[in-house]
């Protein structure tokens, strides 16, 4: 069977490095893996999704609205754009962090009002406030690695094959503070 994730976030957040770790574990784990990675204005805080396919044999890494099985949302404005690709039964991890779009910045839009019970009344989510976790981990730009260890405690991929995976893709400078963020997620 084949899975279908989607990680969606604003360029910065570390949404490629997580879709990096995601698709090199489940490759060691023998699984045929597509990814793509699509970008808005990413380097000026734009949206950024990448899309992750792995089981048997894939085809091809897109994911058409209802099919993903889980999102990994790294902010809550983009997990709400990001609701009609959810399947019927799929799971939202859902980063609580709000960073404000260009048009909330200038006044011309407000950021939507308890954006977070909107998304909760209509999907299966966990809320987890991955900034507050990856400063404890010891630098605030782990939200990416923190939302990574909340979605692989729903895989049936084994603890250490992450922390493997980890360890061969964070470079080495930063691999102590993204084993932490890691753990804290799993452990949440």
């Amino acid at each position: 069977m084949t899975k279908k994730i989607m990680i969606v976030g604003v360029g910065g957040q570390g949404t490629l490095l997580a879709s990096r770790i995601l698709g090199n574990t489940v490759i060691g784990e023998g699984y045929d893996v597509k990814v793509s990675e699509v970008h808005g204005m990413s380097q000026r805080g734009g949206s950024v999704v990448t899309y992750v396919k792995y089981g048997e044999k894939v085809y091809s890494p897109i994911i058409d609205k209802g099919e993903a099985d889980i999102i990994l949302a790294f902010e809550m404005l983009e997990a709400m754009r990001a609701l009609p690709y959810l399947k019927e039964g799929g799971k939202m991890i859902v980063n609580t962090q709000k960073m404000n779009p260009m048009p909330v910045i200038t006044g011309a839009a407000q950021y939507p009002a308890d954006i977070d019970k909107k998304i909760s009344d209509k999907v299966d989510a966990t809320l987890v406030d991955a900034l507050s976790l990856a400063k404890e981990a010891g630098n605030t730009k782990a939200v990416n690695v923190v939302l990574i260890g909340v979605m692989a405690k729903s895989t049936d991929i084994p603890y250490e094959k992450w922390v493997e995976t980890i360890k061969t893709t964070v470079p080495e400078k930063f691999l102590e503070v993204n084993l932490k963020a890691f753990e804290l997620g799993y452990k949440l």
